[in-house]
C-alpha cells in the first residue's frame, strides 16, 4: 500500500506543498486508487497535481464523515470532472462510499453550515453511490469500517454542534464518523479521518471487521485537541496494551497530545506532500 498525504494542517520542511485545516489521503492498494476525504478546498487537487497525480483514475472516494474540513473539497473535484467531460478527457467515474448520514446539514455556534455542501442527489450524478453503515471490503486488503461501535467510556462521547434530522435540530455526536483498515502480513494499518468516534473504538472496530488483532500503524486525525489527562492516559495505555509501536497522528491531534502519546508509541511526522509506502510485508 502507498499513502499520499494530499492535504493536512501541516507541511514538510523544504517541500513546497499547501496546507490547510483539513485532511485528504490518496491510497493505492491492490491495484486500486482510493481518495479518502477531500479537505476543505482545492488544496488536495493542487497538491495531487504537483505529485504527478491526475485524479482521473480514482476507483473509489471514501468520506470519513460529513464535516466541512473533510468534504468541501468535493465541489472543486466535481468541477474538474465537468471540465474533463467538456474537453473530452477520459476519466473514471468513482464509487462513492460513506455513512448514510454523511450528507446531513450541520451547524455549530456562529457557523451556519459545517456539513456537506453537496446533496446526495447531486453527488449521485457524478459518482456511483454506495452509502452504507456496514463494513465494506474496498479492495483485497482494504476495509471501510462502517458505523463505529463506541464502547470505551473515555472517548467518542463529545457532541459538536447540531445535526438536522427529519426537520429537527439535534445534538450531533457525528455517528457517521468512520475509518478504514489495511491488512498486511504483519498486522493492520488503521486510517482515520477525525476519530470523533474515538481512536481506540475505531481500532477495536478494525480488529472486529478484519479478524486481525495486530496493529502496526495508525495514521490520521485522532480528535485529541487539548484532551483531559484521563483520556490521553487511557488512550496511551490502550496503545501500549495493544503493542502499537508507531503512529502518524495528524490533523486534529494537537502538539501536546502528540508529546504525551510519544511516551507510549513512536510519533511520526505527517504533512502535505508526504508519501508513505513502507507497509508491504
Amino acid at each position: 500500500m502507498k499513502l499520499r498525504v494530499l492535504a493536512d494542517n501541516n507541511t514538510i520542511i523544504d517541500r513546497y506543498f499547501l496546507g490547510e485545516p483539513g485532511l485528504s489521503f490518496l491510497i493505492e492498494a491492490d491495484g486500486k486508487k482510493i481518495l479518502f476525504d477531500m479537505g476543505y478546498s482545492d488544496v488536495f487537487v493542487k497538491n495531487a497535481f504537483k505529485m504527478g497525480e491526475t485524479l482521473r483514475d480514482i476507483d473509489k472516494v471514501v468520506f470519513s464523515h460529513g464535516h466541512v474540513d473533510h468534504t468541501w473539497g468535493i465541489d472543486p473535484y466535481i468541477r474538474l470532472m465537468n471540465e474533463w467531460a467538456i474537453e473530452g478527457i477520459a476519466f473514471t467515474k468513482p464509487t462513492f462510499v460513506a455513512h448514510k448520514e454523511v450528507f446531513s446539514s450541520r451547524r455549530f455556534e456562529q457557523f451556519q453550515e459545517i456539513g456537506s455542501l453537496v446533496s446526495e442527489e447531486k453527488c449521485g450524478r457524478h459518482f456511483n453511490m454506495a452509502l452504507t453503515n456496514e463494513p465494506l471490503k474496498l479492495t483485497e486488503n482494504l476495509w471501510y469500517l462502517g458505523q463505529i461501535e463506541r464502547n470505551h467510556d473515555f472517548e467518542g462521547k463529545l457532541a459538536i454542534g447540531e445535526v438536522l434530522r427529519k426537520g429537527k435540530w439535534e445534538m450531533d455526536t457525528i455517528i457517521d464518523d468512520t475509518a478504514m483498515a489495511y491488512q498486511t502480513g504483519e498486522g493492520l494499518v488503521v486510517i482515520t479521518g477525525c476519530s470523533h468516534a474515538g481512536i481506540c473504538n475505531i481500532i477495536e472496530q478494525a480488529k472486529r471487521v478484519t479478524g486481525e488483532n495486530r496493529i502496526i500503524d495508525v495514521i490520521g486525525g485522532f480528535h485529541l485537541m487539548e484532551p483531559d489527562s484521563i483520556q490521553i492516559d487511557k488512550t496511551g495505555q490502550y496503545f501500549k496494551e495493544n503493542k502499537i509501536e508507531k503512529i502518524h497522528a495528524c490533523h486534529c491531534t494537537c502538539l501536546a497530545a502528540k508529546i504525551k502519546l510519544s511516551r507510549y508509541a513512536k510519533v511520526e511526522a505527517v504533512g502535505s506532500g508526504m508519501t508513505i509506502e513502507d507497509w508491504t510485508y
